[in-house]
């Protein structure tokens, strides 16, 4: 190689001549059969490990590389009518924090026929070992081949020269981090033609509705899905509800409030354990809180398990208080409409339980608001989409070939 990767981590192993043969490699087109075929198969071969299912991450991971799966969004997301094939070269840079996000940015570049360089988490989380070494299997079977070579991933320390490399070589870079991670990376030049998706850090929130949650026979599931929400991430995704609205007359929510608490607390208890450093975040977070806000109310705790502020109003500043691991704030609403207080191009994903579908349309058409992609009941918040973040990642990382 040409460059200065001695640092770097090859995790799918290649040879100097690999790499300039991957820079050449031609583009597919979106949902390619090969593509599909061999999604499905990582899927099988990560189902054949014998640690999925501590991980419920990477088998929603596989569930959705299913070929029933893919087979049905190429209908939804791919159009026969037109010439389509992907960019090129993709680098990917994923988050350090969610470890099976490098994997769904991956299939991202895939379905929409790009080679893919993913830079993995640092951290050797278990779910990127189980993904990785089934990535690697199939790198072995000649009948994947054609997509294995499509697929180079590496893991290096962030200050390493090989960024810069990376994102000369490639034609699209996506980005994947908080606001001062996208801006350093961006010193790092690209081709005149390439350019960089963003997916920075957003802001998300859950609404509830206390007058169908206290008639709701099975409490516990709807804890448990929130758990999934929150706790199974260390509450660390953009998806994470960390604000909480209550809807319902005052005396469903005060009872809903307890149910629901409580069967969270019994979940978390059992499947969770909070570090010190996290339980000291979550103090510092609160004083913070306590100062700058108006009348904010600290809920009583039984431990650091979980940390719950009460708020009197809803301020435009409230996304600046979140923290991991279990921090959530609470606001009683009347109205749906009161998101228009609060709502900023950093809100992303609003999760809800107890209501109609056309109900949030409606709120949604007549709101407008800059902020806020995606309307998913709890328990769903991790689902992962071909339109992400407002963009539909097919349209975006492929291109059209007009003939006239």
């Amino acid at each position: 190689m040409n460059r200065d990767f001695k640092n770097v981590d090859f995790l799918k192993k290649i040879t100097p001549k690999d790499y300039e043969n991957f820079l050449q490699i031609s583009p597919l087109a979106p949902f390619s059969k090969n593509i599909i075929q061999y999604l499905d198969a990582l899927s099988k071969e990560i189902n054949n490990d014998s640690r999925l299912r501590d991980y419920p991450d990477v088998a929603t991971f596989s569930f959705f590389c299913r070929k029933a799966n893919i087979s049905r969004l190429r209908e939804k997301f791919y159009n026969d009518q037109q010439i389509k094939l992907g960019r090129g070269i993709l680098f990917h840079i994923a988050p350090s924090n969610v470890p099976v996000n490098f994997a769904f940015s991956m299939i991202m570049g895939l379905l929409s026929g790009n080679c893919n360089i993913v830079r993995v988490p640092s951290i050797s989380f278990d779910q990127i070992n189980i993904i990785v070494s089934a990535i690697n299997r199939l790198a072995n079977n000649p009948l994947y081949l054609l997509i294995s070579k499509r697929i180079i991933l590496v893991r290096y320390d962030r200050n390493d020269i090989a960024t810069k490399f990376f994102s000369l070589d490639c034609d699209i870079r996506i980005i994947w981090g908080g606001d001062e991670t996208i801006r350093k990376i961006r010193e790092n030049n690209l081709q005149p033609r390439a350019f960089d998706i963003t997916f920075a850090d957003r802001y998300s929130l859950c609404a509830i509705n206390a007058d169908q949650l206290i008639l709701d026979k099975n409490p516990v599931k709807i804890a448990n899905d929130f758990y999934n929400d929150t706790y199974l991430i260390d509450q660390n995704a953009c998806t994470s509800p960390h604000l909480i609205l209550w809807f319902g007359s005052k005396n469903n929510v005060n009872r809903s409030k307890k149910i629901f608490w409580e069967c969270l607390y019994n979940i978390v208890k059992a499947k969770y354990e909070v570090q010190p450093v996290t339980a000291i975040n979550k103090l510092t977070t609160l004083y913070e809180q306590a100062i700058i806000m108006d009348k904010v109310t600290f809920e009583n705790s039984k431990d650091n398990l979980i940390f719950r502020t009460s708020l009197s109003k809803l301020e435009k500043n409230i996304d600046s208080f979140r923290c991991d691991s279990g921090y959530f704030s609470e606001y009683n609403s009347s109205s749906l409409k009161d998101l228009s207080k609060i709502i900023n191009r950093k809100y992303q994903t609003l999760s809800y339980y107890g209501f109609d579908k056309d109900y949030l349309s409606k709120v949604i058409d007549e709101l407008k608001p800059c902020g806020i992609d995606r309307v998913v009941p709890i328990g769903r918040t991790m689902d992962f989409s071909l339109i992400w973040d407002g963009f539909n990642i097919i349209e975006s990382m492929s291109r059209n070939i007009e003939i006239v």
